[in-house]
């Protein structure tokens, strides 16, 4: 089946099934693309691999009904088993090339580069789709994660020609001070999810990209 492209800018909601408290997964990720989620990655670190794969499985579909990629975190097989539109890999988890081999040239594969411009440049030539930097701030899923540098993404957005990804602690706050610094996408979990209506909380982040696309036109 043909794969939803990613886009080159806008938001990136991401999941976390702790985060659900009983209400649906399904439909928080309908409400957070109502509310103008442009990419959605499915997150879960259970080791329940039936319901990782009921799960992933159904938001593949809802994704591709509203014409919205949708990217499994870490998870190779799990990408290619549920023809999900990519897979987002972190230092620890398959290499690009391994992956680019067993999903094939069609499909999207984003890079964890935290904040090192190297990783960013090598997943460019080894064929990654997008890259991503953070923790950009305080991070409550990722408490302990390394922080990276507004000046790391600065730097890459004259060097690097793939769509930048910013994670970590962003807000509808911060997260201007992340597109003037050149970044295309913003990732989000919490700000997004943890909220009662994610339709709600994502707008407040589409509203970042909808005042620079009016600002670009004036």
């Amino acid at each position: 089946m043909t794969k939803t492209r990613f886009p080159s800018r806008g938001l990136y909601a991401i999941t976390d099934s702790a985060l659900q408290s009983g209400r649906s997964l399904e439909q928080a990720v309908v409400r957070a693309i109502a509310g103008g989620a442009k990419v959605v990655q499915y997150r879960d670190k259970s080791k329940d691999a039936e319901r990782r794969q009921t799960e992933a499985a159904t938001l593949v579909a809802v994704c591709r009904r509203h014409g919205v990629p949708m990217i499994v975190n870490d998870d190779v097989e799990l990408a290619l088993n549920t023809d999900a539109d990519g897979v987002h890999l972190g230092h620890e988890d398959a290499d690009l090339s391994a992956a680019r081999s067993r999903l094939g040239n069609h499909c999207i594969i984003g890079v964890s580069c935290y904040n090192q411009l190297g990783l960013a440049e090598a997943a460019q030539r080894n064929g990654a789709d997008y890259v991503a930097f953070g923790s950009m701030f305080g991070s409550a899923t990722k408490p302990d994660a390394a922080r990276a540098e507004i000046a790391t993404v600065e730097s890459a957005r004259g060097r690097i020609y793939l769509p930048i990804v910013a994670i970590g602690g962003i807000t509808p706050e911060n997260g201007a001070t992340l597109l003037d610094a050149g970044v295309d996408l913003l990732a989000v979990i919490r700000g997004v999810f943890g909220h009662d209506d994610p339709a709600e909380s994502a707008r407040q982040y589409a509203a970042l990209f909808a005042g620079r696309a009016q600002d670009e036109q004036t």
